[in-house]
């Protein structure tokens, strides 16, 4: 299984030399050809083990990259996160996205170390800069329902969850984030 992280409530549960140009083309995978039909397959996966498979499919293009010292500070940032050490993932993650600007599962796991060492303006920053770079970053949108969450702001973190749910409906925990909100926030405006 791909290993997922973004945020402690383990929705979601690979860099230096060489990388591209800021004026070349992205590596994040979000232009890869494989994504349009996964993203579909997503869609109309028919149980919660069919989707998963589809799921660790994404996240293994989005975390490609051509440049291998660039994965290997992908890995070590990740095993940072693993092992709660938030402050060396995020200094992994500096290093993945000042070599590639380009590479939005870099952002997206620097948004998820912002995340959990407090600095939650640097993560939505982070998050939007995935977002620009692949908009259909379901695992960025979850994060982001999170953050908003941390700073008591249920009606953005529903919109989030909702645009994730829109993308990936297999989402249980999200969906059900979702509906926690949905029930607090009934008879209130949100």
């Amino acid at each position: 299984m791909t290993q997922r992280i973004f945020l402690p409530v383990a929705f979601l549960a690979l860099l230096l030399l060489g990388a591209s140009s800021p004026g070349s083309r992205a590596w994040a995978g979000q232009e890869d050809a494989r994504l349009g039909g996964l993203f579909q397959d997503l869609q109309t996966a028919g149980d919660a083990v069919a989707a998963e498979a589809v799921e660790d499919r994404i996240w293994d293009v989005w975390l490609e990259h051509p440049n291998d010292d660039l994965i290997v500070l992908m890995h070590h940032g990740v095993q940072s996160l693993n092992a709660d050490r938030y402050a060396d993932a995020l200094a992994a993650f500096d290093q993945v996205v000042a070599a590639d600007p380009t590479y939005a599962e870099g952002w997206n796991k620097r948004a998820n170390a912002e995340y959990m060492l407090g600095d939650y303006d640097a993560a939505v920053r982070d998050i939007r800069r995935v977002l620009a770079l692949e908009p259909r970053h379901f695992g960025a949108l979850a994060g982001l329902g999170l953050v908003y969450l941390a700073i008591d702001q249920p009606a953005g973190a529903l919109r989030a969850f909702d645009a994730a749910l829109a993308i990936n409906p297999h989402l249980d925990r999200v969906r059900q984030q979702a509906a926690t909100i949905r029930l607090r926030t009934a008879g209130s405006a949100l």
